[in-house]
């Protein structure tokens, strides 16, 4: 049993059950014994692979968008380009070097900022990032970022990661789902004593079986309702990509990853990474209350129409076979419809489309 297993036995057995956003939160982002906290999560050698960790095109070709997206904006300086849960700092580090080459003007004049909250993750980006010349900072949140310039923030598989909460289908309604000990004093699912407004549960439940879940994520609603208010205030524009859903729907999505396979979602606190996947048109839902436009597609789609095959060719076109075949697989991961092409989804934040 791991040591934040016992704690949250420890813990259920003195409060009760907790509800499954807890229960997340606890794994995930516990500051002794947390995931995110004390494991390395990321590469090979971690428990998952990210894009930029696959090929440097990725990052690349994100730094292409948001520099268009400036560009449209009419090149405002000054300026701030920040990237939310930036892992390694893998994905900035592509995106910087392909700024200095596409303008060095506008990569000496901009500000480029790091929102992270584990301190462990922030010393593995500044070593990723050491011998950067760019303007860069960090901060734990969105709110401590410059207040007046326009922000241009690029999100991947952040939201995944923020907790949910989950309810269950019991009798004639829903029941918050929570995590209890069942007679043995082992983690357990449970339908608690907590109901739902049923106008908050996506399309279909009504309908749904019993023992049907269905999946609500108001911490990520408020996480996306920061961002959207800052760049609906100050200008801008924000791309996130993860895995989900472009249509809301019943299902059970939490799942557990360690060492690059599922596991029991209750089985190892704090050893595995928990995530669940993200309701895209909740998100977008919650841009356009802000007044700004959300635009929705495949991770394949977006890199397919940036340029991910005409990259790869370049990069290629002097490599020895050995390394084309690296690129090729590469782009196959990426974009193909059985890899992250069609699992991982985009959602373009822009100012809304000007009428009249």
């Amino acid at each position: 049993m791991t040591r934040l297993k016992n704690r949250i036995v420890d813990l259920i057995g003195a409060v009760g059950p907790i509800p499954v956003s807890e229960y997340m939160a606890l794994c995930l982002f516990d500051p002794k014994d947390g995931y995110y906290t004390t494991r390395e999560p990321f590469g090979a050698a971690g428990d998952f692979v990210t894009a930029p960790e696959i090929s440097q095109m990725f990052g690349e070709l994100v730094a292409v968008w948001l520099y268009q997206a400036w560009q449209r904006a009419a090149r405002p300086l000054p300026v701030t380009f920040a990237e939310i849960g930036p892992g390694r700092g893998t994905l900035m580090k592509d995106m910087l070097r392909t700024w200095s080459r596409l303008d060095p003007a506008f990569a000496a004049g901009a500000s480029f900022a790091m929102i992270e909250t584990s301190p462990r993750l922030v010393e593995i980006q500044k070593a990723t990032l050491a011998g950067q010349r760019a303007a860069l900072g960090w901060h734990r949140t969105i709110d401590t970022l410059p207040q007046q310039p326009p922000l241009f923030i690029v999100g991947n598989e952040l939201f995944d990661a923020v907790p949910i909460r989950q309810f269950v289908h019991v009798g004639a309604g829903w029941r918050e789902r929570m995590v209890g000990l069942d007679n043995a004093d082992n983690l357990h699912f449970f339908a608690g004593a907590g109901s739902v407004d049923p106008t908050l549960l996506p399309s279909g439940a009504a309908d749904a079986p019993q023992g049907a879940i269905a999946e609500v994520a108001p911490a990520r609603a408020a996480l996306m309702s920061a961002i959207a208010g800052r760049i609906a205030g100050h200008g801008g524009a924000g791309l996130f990509i993860d895995y989900g859903h472009l249509e809301p729907g019943i299902g059970d999505t939490l799942q557990a990853l360690r060492r690059h396979d599922h596991e029991d979602v209750l089985a190892s606190p704090g050893e595995a990474d928990l995530t669940a996947h993200v309701d895209f048109a909740a998100l977008a839902a919650t841009v356009r209350a802000h007044g700004l436009d959300a635009e929705l597609t495949t991770q394949g789609e977006f890199l397919l129409g940036m340029g991910l095959l005409e990259r790869a060719g370049s990069l290629g076109a002097d490599a020895d076979d050995g390394a084309r075949q690296a690129i090729s697989d590469a782009v196959e991961r990426l974009a193909g419809p059985d890899a992250m092409g069609e699992l991982f989804k985009v959602m373009k934040v822009l100012p809304a489309a000007k009428t009249g």
